[in-house]
């Protein structure tokens, strides 16, 4: 996790130096506030997970001396290809043009996102991809 936390301390310190710079050429005080709060937030994850890594037993990843089998096997199931994610995306997106242009639109954005999120859920419970 120090390797982490040394790449967000440096991204925290780019974001100042950029705030700085930008305040100085532009001159603008809400584009330099939200610089340099990007600033703050990437400062805050970094010494987060620098004060977690002194706290918690070093990983694989961290070690020099470490071997490529002391790594965790299983990462997670992830999924090769769905359709569905697609299908959600369209789903919100008849929505949001419901709001622009007519509500009927929303009433079939809605019902076509409740069949997305049914259909995704039970994607591996039926079909060829059945566990």
């Amino acid at each position: 996790m120090r390797i982490e936390g040394g790449i967000f301390g440096l991204g925290a310190i780019f974001f100042w130096v950029v705030a700085a710079a930008y305040w100085v050429l532009s001159n603008d005080e809400i584009g330099t506030t939200a610089i340099a709060m990007t600033g703050f937030l990437a400062g805050l994850v970094a010494v987060y997970l620098l004060v977690t890594s002194k706290r918690v037993y070093p990983r694989p990843e961290d070690r020099d001396e470490a071997e490529i089998d002391e790594a965790d096997p299983e990462y997670g199931f992830f999924s090769p290809h769905s359709w569905w994610p697609l299908v959600v995306a369209l789903g919100a997106a008849v929505i949001v043009m419901g709001l622009v242009f007519a509500v009927w639109l929303i009433v079939l954005g809605i019902f076509l996102l409740i069949i997305a999120l049914v259909g995704w859920l039970y994607e591996y419970y039926r079909g060829s991809f059945a566990r």
